[in-house]
């Protein structure tokens, strides 16, 4: 079906519902069925996974999938801003000083109303990593520090591929959002898990906080020491992550459209 198509019925139909029924039965038992089906159709690599097919008890169960020891090494280097996930780095660069992002990322939002109001990444650097359906759906930590808070966002459930964000204005700040806060060194980055349609739920490893249920914002404060590699959060069906850095703080090593990591090596703090 073609994508425009596609944003254009979604326009009409009640995404937030929708992704709610699709998470509940991604979470039945009988989706187990589903999940061999899965990995054919989106090229899974199961060579990674832990266990077999027959040890997940949902689809869902299978979408957070646990990877073998020694999958993901992570970059030790000290200057190093790793990957929080295996993803496609589809818009890196500036953020201007209005607070939106550059003209040219394809873009249009501001960074202020996306991580919930702090107004500290203004000028910063950002970088927006897709996460498609064959991918492993945890997010780590990228970086060494403290994770000071984290804030939950209820918003809409557009989809994240091109066409939608090419014709939604200010789609990511406009979608449900979890957004975690971790300082360090170099200072705050925020790492923002942005739901789309069919995520239905989003949780993180420093709260009791899941997405998708009673559409109540909320936030806390925490004083969490986490290594970078260190498991953030997960998606339970996928969608996007932003990372985002105060001005000067970081120098991206990454390409257009490059397909990235967990713990690689994706910038270089310059503090």
């Amino acid at each position: 079906m073609n994508d425009a198509l596609v944003v254009s019925l979604l326009s009409i139909v009640p995404k937030g519902l929708g992704s709610k029924l699709q998470g509940a039965v991604g979470r039945l038992g009988l989706s187990r069925h589903l999940i061999a089906w899965y990995a054919r159709t989106y090229g899974v690599d199961t060579d990674e996974m832990v266990g077999t097919f027959d040890d997940y008890a949902s689809l869902q169960d299978f979408f957070v999938r646990e990877l073998k020891p020694g999958m993901r090494p992570i970059c030790s280097e000290p200057d190093a801003l790793v990957s929080p996930s295996d993803s496609k780095a589809t818009f890196f660069g500036t953020v201007r000083d209005d607070g939106r992002l550059p003209e040219g990322a394809g873009l249009d939002f501001d960074v202020t109303e996306l991580v919930g109001g702090d107004d500290r990444y203004v000028g910063g650097q950002f970088a927006v990593l897709y996460l498609s359906p064959k991918d492993y759906h945890r997010v780590h930590h990228p970086a060494d520090g403290r994770v000071v808070g984290w804030n939950y966002s209820p918003g809409a459930f557009w989809p994240v591929f091109p066409a939608a964000v090419e014709r939604i204005e200010d789609l990511f700040a406009r979608n449900e959002r979890l957004t975690v806060f971790v300082e360090g060194q170099f200072g705050r980055v925020a790492v923002v898990l942005v739901a789309a349609y069919g995520v239905g739920r989003m949780t993180c490893s420093h709260g009791d906080i899941v997405t998708n249920t009673d559409g109540i914002a909320r936030s806390e404060d925490r004083s969490d020491v986490v290594a970078r590699g260190d498991e953030l959060g997960r998606f339970n069906l996928g969608s996007t992550v932003i990372l985002v850095t105060e001005p000067g703080a970081v120098e991206w090593e990454l390409s257009p459209g490059q397909d990235v990591q967990v713990g690689q090596r994706i910038g270089r703090f310059t503090g």
